[in-house]
């Protein structure tokens, strides 16, 4: 709660307006319930949603925990199902058959290509909401409601701290990467503020790679 309210008093301060804060667990039950009350206590309608918030789960196959699907699953994909669900009747307030309400799921690379690695829950969970935000476009566009996925590669994260903070390690990947480049954060926010301008208006179920041409890397060593 503390590291939201002190982001948005930074946003606040940077671009001025008011950036609120509702600090949530939205992989149970109340803690989006709680979010959607508060929520709906301040605003009456939602003109952009980006369902952002992931977890990740590795070990080997044979080790593999059932509890590591759980909680994957439950926060990469049930939440934003969830949470999107509960704030329709505010994106529909929003959207106009000009300027439709904007989902934006944050995807993964991992839920496009085959991963090398052993995170078997988290590259399932990105490609159910690859799939999941085709599918809910196809139900709401009436609704004036676009609803899009990045599938976001190497980038600077909690993450990919594992990876990246290692130098062999982030030259492997960098290696894998056709551009030869981590993301930057200028990345992300390049693509997230296209879906959600007008340049985004007329785009919805589709699932957009920012990944620098990894997915197309076929052999790659990450």
């Amino acid at each position: 709660a503390e590291a939201c309210d002190a982001a948005a008093a930074e946003i606040s301060a940077e671009a001025g307006g008011s950036c609120l804060s509702f600090p949530a667990d939205l992989s149970t039950d109340e803690g989006l319930a709680a979010f959607v009350a508060d929520f709906n206590g301040s605003e009456s309608k939602l003109d952009v949603l980006v369902n952002n918030a992931g977890a990740a789960w590795g070990a080997p196959l044979g080790e593999f925990p059932p509890s590591g699907f759980d909680k994957v699953l439950n926060i990469n994909v049930k939440a934003p199902f969830l949470l999107t669900q509960a704030l329709l009747p505010q994106l529909r307030a929003a959207g106009t058959a000009a300027d439709p309400a904007r989902v934006i799921m944050i995807g993964s690379i991992d839920g496009i290509r085959v991963p090398r690695g052993d995170n078997y829950s988290y590259s399932a969970s990105k490609a159910g909401i690859h799939m999941m935000a085709r599918h809910l476009a196809h139900h709401v566009v009436d609704d004036h409601i676009n609803i899009n996925s990045i599938a976001p590669g190497p980038f600077e994260s909690k993450m990919m701290a594992y990876m990246l903070d290692d130098d062999q390690n982030r030259e492997i990947v960098k290696s894998s990467v056709p551009m030869r480049r981590i993301g930057t954060p200028e990345d992300a926010a390049g693509v997230t503020l296209f879906l959600a301008s007008r340049a985004g208006a007329y785009l919805t179920g589709a699932v957009i790679p920012m990944d620098g041409g990894a997915a197309t890397n076929v052999g790659g060593q990450w």
